[in-house]
Formats: C-alpha cells, sequence, structure tokens
C-alpha cells in the first residue's frame, strides 16, 4: 500500500516501478494520516490519538485488522508536529488550492494527507521531494480510487516547489 523509496529501501532488482510493501516510514505515515483524522473527526487530543496508536495499532491487530509495525518516533513526529504548526500549514494549503476551493470544502482524509505532507515538506528536508510527494501519493491512493490523488501531487507539488527552491527533483 505504502512504499518507501529512501535509501533504495525497497528497491526491486528487476527494475519494474511495481507498488513496494511499506516499510517502517511509510506505515508511520499512514498511521499519522489515520490518527490526524481521528483527531479531527472525533475530537481526540493529541496525547490520546498518539498513546492509542502506540499501544493499539501500530504493529498489532486490532478489530480483525493488522497494523503494519511502524516508526513510532517518525509516527508521532508527524502527528505532533502538525498539529503544533498546523496554523502555518492550513494557509499554505489553501494558498495552493485552485481558486473557489477553500481548505474547509476538502475531504477530512485528503486534509490530514495534505497537512502530513506539508509538515514534512516543510520540516524533513532530508528526505527527497520526490519521496514524499511519492509517499503521500500512495496513501491517497489507500484511501480513494478516483481523482484526489491528482489534487494530493498538485498541492505538494506547488508548496514543495515554494519550500524547496534549491531542490531540483520536486517530484
Amino acid at each position: 500500500m505504502v512504499s518507501e523509496m529512501e535509501n533504495g529501501e525497497a528497491d526491486d532488482q528487476s527494475g519494474a516501478s511495481a507498488p513496494r510493501p511499506a516499510n517502517k516510514r511509510g506505515a508511520a505515515r499512514l498511521a499519522a494520516v489515520q490518527a490526524l483524522y481521528q483527531m479531527d473527526v472525533g475530537g481526540t487530543t493529541l496525547d490520546d490519538v498518539v498513546a492509542e496508536f502506540e499501544s493499539f495499532r501500530l504493529g498489532r491487530e486490532m478489530d480483525g485488522d493488522q497494523y503494519r509495525d511502524a516508526d513510532f518516533n517518525w509516527f508521532k513526529d508527524l502527528v505532533s508536529g502538525v498539529v503544533r504548526d498546523q496554523r502555518e500549514i492550513d494557509p499554505d494549503i489553501h494558498d495552493a488550492l485552485l481558486e473557489g476551493w477553500p481548505l474547509s470544502r476538502i475531504d477530512t482524509t485528503l486534509r490530514a494527507i495534505m497537512r502530513a505532507g506539508v509538515y514534512e515538506l516543510k520540516n524533513h528536508t532530508d528526505v527527497p521531494t520526490a519521496v514524499v510527494i511519492a509517499e503521500y501519493l500512495d496513501v491517497a491512493h489507500a484511501f480513494f480510487e478516483g481523482e484526489e490523488s491528482k489534487l494530493v501531487n498538485g498541492v505538494l507539488d506547488r508548496l514543495a516547489r515554494r519550500f524547496r527552491e534549491n531542490d531540483n527533483n520536486p517530484g
């Protein structure tokens, strides 16, 4: 579902670009989006959602679903960073959306995906831009089958060009 291309961690020996299994950072990204969604919809606090994912979800089975093992520190950084920086992240996303599409009009899951992606673009410059965008496109594909991934790609690409102007590989 979610892949990771950093440092060639999941390179296919045949050179094919088939979807690759999630590694711990990819799983952390997916879980972070789920946690941000849960906080947005259910009003769960940051501390409660982090504790829930650590104790009952990451790498565990819950209600018949097996959650992938994830990099807990990466997960916690993404979720807490989005919450901490949301007042800066949301206007960035709003500015990158087409005119007439306020962030409040965007699906809750898409908002969570874009918020996590923007946070990572701004705060984890050690992760290549193309990797960040590809990872969040994979997350979008995990939840949506339609055009939503194109919206994620467009917003993250526009913002990557703004935040990482010295990065020659925006995605």
